[in-house]
């Protein structure tokens, strides 16, 4: 206890006093709020203060599913534990969700109780949350009810007040909690539920057709197309200003593709329009969206599905209808102005290919989701060349979540039952078994879903799987309704209206009529194994399981994407991952953040905090053992060849050529740095090696340059040399002067300093190069005129004259240049004075150059060196198991603000380098502080900025023979406490 009070002294200090007083941030009160780019959830902050306590009591006003879901991974974890919970809420305005209250109150370990604000005649606006740990409470207080909203995304404002059991304001607190939970009107749950029930019924029943007779406003659809439908109609006039009659528009699934077509049809003033799709309840939906826009200005009409409205200026067909004869030859082939293909990914097929050879419209406009197929390299399969590689827009998963496109998901990695492995270990009947059923059935009831009833899809890894899976679902009682199960194993066998009547039965209403459906009655799932990945625009989906492991991104992507449509009654989608031992558990991470690096670190940083980076409101969760198969799986994925080829060879079908190096940072399918790094030398190399149709050859000095500038440069973590190659390049006369240079540099957003100029002339002429290999490998690499460069004016080398001769390295060297000064503006232009972003990713390299040392010391700076008056710090936070004992030093963050650091053994008080760090603020030198988490993340390490010694002692460490040596032992003070997320998971 009494460690605790000098510790919630200290925190009182820096929270009410001095921010700049060390203190540790478990005892230091807080402001807590939303903000995902800074890595901030109130919903992260509680879930942090759940893992950690012995008991907590929360008194919130409003209860919803979208609250309470993204905590039921850790509220299991309790449970498992025996944490006790108090949960007081209210029927105030009878807001809460009855499914919320029932799931907490299903908990063993926690009492629910239910504030009657209707018989006490008192509002009930309570929202606090309170965690005991031993002797100390850490208390949330402000706006945030448990709503998901409010957890996730909303502006709220609430703090964290830390106080011993006897703190007066805790007291006053658990008071009130203690007075408002044992008062005659906070009734039990049992007591209670079936009354509010009936009321909120009643009173949501009121709220929808309230809803129902709202005018729906013309002008709000004509007026504000979200930013997708903006961006896209803008890029398609360009592109039919070119003269170009095909177009093709890729949009994440939700993110309102119908709604782009139709404001684009009327803003580009076409009169006649067909729209095709592949199902009838599709072409029905279309036609409303469109009357939404068009409203009575033209007529509109269905050609399929009982209906034959030929003469309509905007039709609506599916294509198994108008690709028969008595139909499509009721049309002149220019009939229509333009003509829209829904699901464009679809258009290689025979059915789709008959309407587009019969029809000669002024604009084909596709549009897909998924347009990246595994035969896109068969000739008439490719379904960018089939648009002649116009692309008006395209937007994907994260930036679609950024911009609220999409219905909110809850991801859920959660264990499989242990024996499920990769392909060689896949036993049928371990697939298949009582055990495993059981298993799937619990957790997709914790877990849930949104809306009225479940309306689920279930992604198997074989047709068999999937059969026999939903023949013993529908034997097994749903714990929800007490019933069967009532499921449908769907693949590739299922005819077209097979398909229709289960995604028709699978959207419907539990009381809905079903006369017109073959096999009557709502399914509550459907199995599959691939053919509800693309094509299939189910919006009333609420779950989606996943039974198989992840192959690709890609697919990944596309079944969780099934889910991800807004509709009414649906406030998000629950996603359930079953992750097994499998091999590609690493793509399962990188799918969901988007992140193309393929980096260790970032994959590992995003399964232990993703949720607290996701856009919007949705979250991602992993249960410990799913985290640990996850690790293992990124421990043995390498970086190999084939998956470079994919992504090249994807990339290369969409646009139809061999891609320059700035089409992928322009299409993100996989950061262009692991060409890079895989070759050692260059994206040309690269081509060398993999392109049969890349014939360009450069002669051994280009192929050096280019190795060079790719090598150390390319990255873009400074731009100096960039700005000096680029202006050499373009120069007519080949030389630039320390202005010109200034300019150059503040154009791009830089500070100009002479010591950077002089430190990126070292650089570029090569005497920065100290090892023997890199002095050999780019012996015949020369830049600039040695004479001029002694009056500090730079001329472009005859060397590089001659070289930039050729064009094709020119334009190569141009690209290679602008793609490092393209990363720069994205990652590293918010740079502090010693060109250094916080946060960032840098090797030792990297450091050296950045820091302006005369040399690339970079091989011997092993955990740090003193030079130049600066003194760069690298730690490795978890240490390799078989690290000699006396390298094997203790450091590790004491708190947020405070790193407790080691020196080299070998090291005392009065050596030379233990006293140019006591004083190196004094002799205005700087200390500057890089960590990465561990070796297998590879060379780079997190900037966490300058740093101030401010408490330092002599002890000694013992060498594997046991003998104590001397070493000097650093609490190193950061400028600014490390961001929350990355404190998590470094210490973690």
């Amino acid at each position: 206890m009494g460690n605790s009070i000098i510790e919630l002294r200290k925190g009182l200090e820096t929270a009410y006093i001095d921010g700049s007083i060390v203190s540790n941030e478990r005892y230091r009160p807080q402001f807590i709020s939303n903000n995902y780019k800074e890595g901030k959830k109130v919903l992260s902050s509680i879930e942090d203060e759940l893992s950690v306590c012995d008991s907590f009591r929360i008194s919130v006003a409003f209860i919803t599913l979208g609250g309470i879901t993204p905590l039921l991974l850790t509220l299991n974890e309790l449970e498992k534990k025996g944490i006790k919970g108090e949960i007081l809420t209210t029927n105030y305005l009878n807001f809460s969700e009855p499914k919320a209250l029932e799931k907490l109150n299903s908990l063993s370990n926690i009492t629910l109780k239910i504030y009657d604000s209707e018989s006490s005649g008192e509002g009930f606006h309570t929202k606090g949350y309170i965690f005991r740990n031993e002797e100390v409470y850490r208390i949330i207080i402000g706006s945030s009810n448990m709503t998901g909203g409010a957890l996730k995304q909303n502006y709220e404002w609430n703090t964290k007040i830390v106080s011993t059991i006897d703190g007066e304001v805790s007291k006053q607190i658990i008071e009130e909690f203690e007075r408002l939970w044992e008062s005659p009107y906070a009734r039990d749950f049992d007591g209670f539920i079936e009354e509010y029930k009936q009321k909120y019924q009643i009173i949501r029943h009121q709220r929808d057709i309230a809803k129902k007779e709202e005018l729906v406003s013309l002008e709000k659809y004509r007026l504000k197309p979200n930013s997708m439908q903006v961006g896209f109609i803008t890029n398609l006039r360009k592109i039919i200003s070119a003269g170009e009659k095909k177009a093709l528009l890729i949009s994440a699934t939700g993110t309102g593709k119908t709604y782009a077509s139709a404001f684009a049809m009327r803003e580009l003033g076409y009169k006649r329009v067909l729209f095709l799709v592949h199902r009838g309840q599709l072409a029905r939906q279309t036609k409303k969206s469109y009357e939404k826009v068009f409203g009575k200005s033209v007529t509109m009409g269905l050609v399929g599905a009982g209906s034959s409205d030929y003469d309509a200026d905007f039709v609506f067909a599916t294509v198994q209808t108008l690709n028969r004869d008595e139909h499509l030859l009721q049309y002149a082939s220019d009939h229509f102005d333009a003509i829209c293909l829904d699901e464009a990914h679809h258009v290689p097929a025979a059915t789709y290919q008959k309407v587009m050879n019969h029809f000669t419209p002024k604009l084909w406009l596709g549009m897909t989701a998924t347009p990246d197929k595994r035969d896109d390299n068969v000739e008439g399969r490719n379904v960018y060349e089939l648009f002649n590689h116009q692309i008006a827009y395209e937007i994907r998963l994260q930036q679609a979540m950024e911009e609220d496109l999409l219905c909110p998901f809850h991801y859920f990695g959660i264990t499989d039952i242990s024996i499920i492995g990769d392909d060689q270990n896949r036993d049928f009947s371990v697939l298949t078994c009582d055990e495993r059923v059981k298993h799937i059935v619990e957790q997709a009831n914790y877990y849930g879903y949104s809306g009225d009833r479940i309306k689920g899809l279930i992604f198997c890894s074989s047709i068999k799987e999937s059969e026999t899976l939903s023949e013993k679902m529908n034997h097994t009682i749903n714990p929800a309704t007490g019933k069967y199960y009532r499921t449908i194993a769907l693949n590739g066998s299922a005819s077209e209206s097979e398909r229709e009547d289960a995604f028709e039965r699978l959207a419907m209403y539990e009381n809905e009529d079903v006369s017109y459906i073959n096999d009557n009655g709502p399914l509550d799932y459907i199995l599959s194994v691939e053919i509800l990945n693309e094509g299939v625009d189910i919006v009333e989906v609420n779950q989606v399981i996943m039974l198989r492991p992840t192959q690709s991104p890609i697919v990944f992507i596309q079944q969780l994407g099934r889910g991800l449509r807004k509709a009414d009654g649906k406030e998000f989608t629950v996603i359930l991952d079953f992750i097994g031992n499998y091999n590609n558990n690493f793509m399962i991470p990188i799918a969901l953040s988007g992140d193309r690096t393929y980096n260790k670190d970032n994959i590992r940083r995003y399964v232990m905090e993703g949720g607290r980076v996701i856009p919007g409101a949705s979250t991602v969760h992993f249960d410990m053992v799913s985290k640990q198969r996850i690790f293992e799986s990124i421990d043995k994925s390498t970086l190999r060849l084939a998956m470079l080829k994919e992504k090249y060879e994807l990339l290369k079908d969409r646009l139809g050529r061999i891609p320059s190096i700035i089409d992928f940072y322009n299409y993100g399918e996989i950061d262009p740095m692991l060409f890079i790094e895989y070759t050692k030398e260059s994206y040309h190399s690269f081509l060398k090696r993999i392109e049969p149709y890349y014939k360009i050859l450069f002669s051994k000095e280009q192929e050096e340059m280019l190795a060079f500038v790719s090598q150390f440069l390319m990255n873009g973590k400074r731009p100096h040399e960039l700005i000096i190659l680029k202006s050499l390049l373009e120069g007519s006369q080949g030389v630039i002067d320390n202005m010109r240079f200034k300019e150059s540099l503040e154009a791009v957003g830089g500070t100009y300093r002479e010591e950077d100029y002089d430190s990126a002339m070292n650089i570029i002429s090569l005497s920065w190069l100290n090892s023997k290999a890199d002095k050999t490998k780019y012996d015949l690499v020369e830049w600039i005129d040695e004479e001029e460069a002694k009056e500090r004016r730079l001329k472009r080398a005859k060397a590089y004259a001659q070289a930039l001769v050729d064009k094709q390295f020119e334009k190569q060297l141009k690209e290679t240049i602008e793609f490092g000064l393209l990363r720069y503006k994205d990652n590293y232009k918010e740079a502090d004075e010693n060109n250094l972003v916080l946060y960032r990713k840098y090797s030792r390299k990297d450091v050296c150059r950045i820091l302006n040392w005369e040399k690339d010391d970079s091989s011997t700076v092993y955990g740090y060196r003193y030079k130049y008056g600066t003194c760069p710090i690298f730690v490795t936070y978890n240490k390799n198991e078989d690290i000699s004992s006396s390298t094997n030093y203790p450091d590790h963050f004491i708190n947020e603000q405070l790193f407790n650091w080691m020196t080299r053994s070998r090291v005392s008080l009065e050596s030379k380098e233990t006293q140019q760090i006591i004083h190196a603020n004094e002799n205005g030198e700087k200390l500057f502080l890089f960590i990465k988490k561990s070796d297998d993340e590879g060379a780079d390490f997190y900037y966490m900025g300058e740093v101030t010694p401010v408490f330092w002692q002599q002890t000694s460490i013992k060498n594997d023979e046991g003998e104590a040596l001397p070493i000097m032992n650093f609490h190193l003070q950061l400028k600014q406490s490390v961001r929350e997320d990355l404190y998590e998971y470094l210490s973690k």
